[in-house]
């Protein structure tokens, strides 16, 4: 009986771990990106390099990374080795790699 409850509560503790990783995924919807992707051509960046960190959404910029706004976007952008990252500003997370 006992192994059967410590079996059962694990599987919970799992699926409540999905689901917290789910609820943080952000999508960003075409029209947004499209917005962004017109923005960032008509107001280009120097790209910035930034040794030892990952483009990967999740991942955390510095604070010496200066974040710029998109108008109409609640997410801020900056170009890292010639490509658009998506930022979200209170965290400095990447939501969005644009290739």
């Amino acid at each position: 009986m006992r192994m059967h409850l410590s079996a059962a509560a694990a599987g919970f503790l799992l699926l409540a771990g999905i689901g917290a990783a789910a609820a943080q995924d952000v999508v960003i919807e075409p029209q947004q990106e499209t917005i962004v992707r017109e923005y960032v051509k008509k107001q280009p960046l120097a790209s910035v390099q930034l040794p030892g960190v990952e483009l990967n959404v999740g991942s955390t910029l510095p604070d010496t990374v200066e974040l710029h706004e998109v108008p109409d976007v609640k997410y801020r952008y900056v170009v890292v080795d010639h490509r658009t990252v998506l930022v979200d500003p209170g965290t400095r997370r990447i939501v969005k790699v644009i290739e």
